[in-house]
Parts: C-alpha cells; sequence; structure tokens
C-alpha cells in the first residue's frame, strides 16, 4: 500500500463519519476544496466512486459503504494508538475556541479557563458569549456550552459543575412597598423585568414544583435588557423583580441585598456541559481542558 493511500483512507473516513465536507475539512484542518480533490484521488486509484454527491448531500456509495466497513476499524486502532503517544508530548499550545451563552461562560466556565490557564501558560483560550444556537464546527470553535435539552446527539458533553437554579429576586425596600407573591399567578400584579433575547424576543418566566411547571410571559414591567448586570443594578435600586440565575446574585442573598421569593417554584435542573464533536484525533489543546474540567 501507498503512504498516500493510506492518507486518503484516513481522510476518507473522516468524511464518513460527518457526511459533511466542510465538517469534515475543518476537522482535518483542510479547507473544503482541498478535501475534495483528495477524496477524487483516492477515487480514481481505486477506480470506484466513493461518495454520491449533491450540493445539498453527501452519501457513501455501495462502494463506499464496503470500503468503510472493511477499513474503518483498523484506521480507528491506528487513529487511537497516534494519539495515545501524542497525549505523551510536550505540553500543548495554541488557541482553544469556546462558544458559550453568557450566563454560564460568566459562573461555569470560566473558574475552568482561569484554572487552565494557569496550569498551560503556552495557550491561549477565546471565548465568545453567543445565546444563538450555533454550528460549533461550522463557525470555527473547538468546543461549546450549552444545556442538555439542546446538545446535538453526535457531541460529546462534560458537565461544568452542579445543577443550578433560577431565583425570583427583589430589593427588601421593593418588598417592603408591594409586599410579596404567595403564588405564581400574583406576579402579574408585580413589577417584573424582562430579559431580552438578541434577536428582541422577551424570555419567559418558567417556574416548576414537584414536577409541574408554569410558564409566564410577565410584561409591562417597568425595565427590559439584554445585560444581566443592568437587570441586577435596576434589581438593587428597588424597581421591581427579576428572574435570573441564582449564581448571578449569590453574593447579593448572603449580603440582605436582595431577597428571593417563591422559593419553592424554585426547582434545580441540570447545569451547563461542555460540549465538542466527536474526534480520533483530538487536538492537544482541547484534550488538555477536557481532561482538566473532568478533573
Amino acid at each position: 500500500m501507498r503512504v498516500d493511500d493510506l492518507d486518503g483512507l484516513q481522510l476518507f473516513a473522516v468524511v464518513a463519519r460527518h457526511l459533511n465536507f466542510r465538517r469534515a475539512a475543518h476537522q482535518l484542518g483542510l479547507s473544503a476544496p482541498a478535501l475534495s480533490e483528495r477524496i477524487r484521488a483516492l477515487e480514481a486509484r481505486l477506480g470506484v466512486r466513493l461518495f454520491n454527491r449533491t450540493t445539498r448531500s453527501v452519501a457513501l456509495t455501495e462502494a463506499g459503504r464496503a470500503l468503510l466497513d472493511a477499513v474503518g476499524p483498523a484506521l480507528a486502532a491506528i487513529g487511537d494508538a497516534v494519539a495515545a503517544v501524542g497525549a505523551h508530548s510536550a505540553a500543548p499550545k495554541g488557541t482553544l475556541r469556546i462558544n458559550a451563552p453568557r450566563p454560564a461562560l460568566e459562573h461555569r466556565l470560566m473558574p475552568y479557563v482561569l484554572g487552565f490557564l494557569a496550569e498551560q501558560p503556552e495557550m491561549r483560550v477565546e471565548v465568545v458569549a453567543d445565546e444563538s444556537f450555533v454550528d460549533i464546527v461550522g463557525a470555527g470553535f473547538d468546543a461549546g456550552v450549552r444545556y442538555g435539552e439542546h446538545l446535538d446527539q453526535d457531541m460529546i458533553a462534560v458537565p461544568l459543575g452542579g445543577p443550578q437554579r433560577f431565583r425570583i429576586v427583589g430589593a427588601p425596600a421593593y418588598f417592603a412597598a408591594h409586599g410579596r407573591p404567595q403564588t405564581p399567578a400574583d406576579l402579574a400584579r408585580h413589577r417584573c423585568f424582562n430579559h431580552i433575547f438578541p434577536r428582541g424576543n422577551l424570555a419567559a418566566w418558567l417556574l416548576e414544583r414537584d414536577g409541574r411547571a408554569v410558564t409566564l410571559d410577565p410584561r409591562g414591567g417597568p425595565f427590559a435588557t439584554t445585560e444581566p448586570a443592568a437587570a441586577r443594578a435596576a434589581c438593587l435600586a428597588g424597581l421591581g423583580l427579576w428572574f435570573t440565575f441564582e449564581d448571578y446574585v449569590l453574593e447579593d442573598l448572603a449580603a440582605a441585598r436582595l431577597e428571593t421569593t417563591l422559593d419553592a417554584w424554585s426547582e434545580p435542573f441540570p447545569g451547563p456541559y461542555l460540549y465538542y464533536p466527536e474526534r480520533r484525533l483530538m487536538p492537544a489543546g482541547l484534550r488538555a481542558f477536557v481532561d482538566f474540567v473532568r478533573g
């Protein structure tokens, strides 16, 4: 077997796993046109077409499926062996790009990033705050942070800390002036803040108790914002009630600057996950960060 045949088979296996040249090229560090050309060269050497390509889809041919079944296990074993040897090489270096929603970024991801950078001085971490559900592979990220219900099934997920919960909080002065809601329905008579998503829609308030969920859509309150820091300032000023991640207000609650209400409707839920695509040859920096998160 020629060396370029083995190389071509490895490229073929990655494309076959993704059935998407753009995603496969990102994993391999190649451009999509370059990868496509090398697959065509492999097909020419073998004398068979391995993929059926259209402008919208990529699918294995019968010959391609037979080839993958025959060589896939051997290529996987080679990849695992190379990765194992590489794990014992020099300390990782380079850039690790992570996409994360702001609440998870500030309170769950950053403690890991800070500890990781202290241990890996040759690494650079770029964190992009984003509340939309981007294709991390297509957007050029190594990993992302999301909650379980928004994870793709083909991603590997690692928990970032323990459970979280939402809280409804207000300043003591607000409760003194307006009283406390006794049921979720009472919130309709209170001054409730709104969180604005990037596309302009308002976030609902989701309350849960003993398996029962109540979704509220409070409108007409005195304040709405995209920024948690601004909502916190308005809440501390006594302007209304804020529905937020407990992580944002732990210090304020401990100092009695803010108080909670309807606590029975604030059940914990699983926290966010660091997730990344399954790769036989994971970049050393990503592998090191995942190992650090797993502890």
